[in-house]
């Protein structure tokens, strides 16, 4: 479990075929992070499976590849990191489970005053899971919906968010992990279930 809190922005120093995944090797300062515990890359729940100096492994299965933008990493490119949350810890963002939704593709970025309203385009048989002014994770950032139409949605960066996660890199074309709130995805579950029963 995560909270899309983005604590450090790691690199990606190498990258590996295995059967039909990859093993990502991932450069990070950021202590404590050991052998088996689940680390989000992206937004995307991995689990370490080797820790040396400065650099940790994670492997991403064939599945994992083809619902994120995880397939399209190569060496140097800089990702999203969080460690999963403990108890004692604040929940700052909103609750994350890591596990991707759909690929989303920024179409435009605007510059304001003090932040960037990027525009972030999805598949329509999403939309039912986003609400204005409402949770979203975008490459593992929790943010807030700005403005919301039928297949895109705006979110507001603030230069802090911009500085400590990889938006700064952004531009028209990336492709974005998006994870929408998982409260709405369990709502939809039982009222479906509920109207099979009567």
């Amino acid at each position: 479990m995560f909270t899309g809190i983005v604590k450090e922005i790691g690199f990606i120093k190498s990258v590996r075929g295995h059967g039909d995944g990859r093993v990502f090797e991932i450069t990070a300062k950021t202590p404590g992070i050991n052998v088996d515990n689940s680390i989000a890359v992206n937004g995307t729940c991995l689990t370490v499976t080797s820790r040396r100096g400065r650099s940790f492994t994670a492997e991403a299965m064939r599945e994992t590849l083809l619902k994120t933008n995880l397939s399209f990493l190569k060496t140097g490119d800089p990702v999203n990191l969080e460690r999963a949350i403990s108890l004692q810890e604040l929940l700052g963002g909103h609750i994350v489970q890591g596990h991707i939704d759909a690929i989303g593709r920024v179409t435009k970025i605007r510059k304001l005053k003090t932040s960037l309203l990027v525009t972030i385009s999805f598949q329509a048989k999403f939309r039912k899971y986003l609400i204005p002014v409402g949770s979203v994770t975008v490459d593992g950032v929790s943010l807030t919906t700005a403005r919301l139409r039928a297949t895109s949605f705006d979110v507001a960066i603030i230069p802090y968010t911009m500085e400590h996660t990889i938006f700064h890199r952004y531009k028209a074309g990336t492709r974005v992990n998006l994870e929408f709130d998982v409260l709405g995805k369990y709502v939809e579950q039982l009222l479906k279930h509920s109207v099979q029963l009567q």
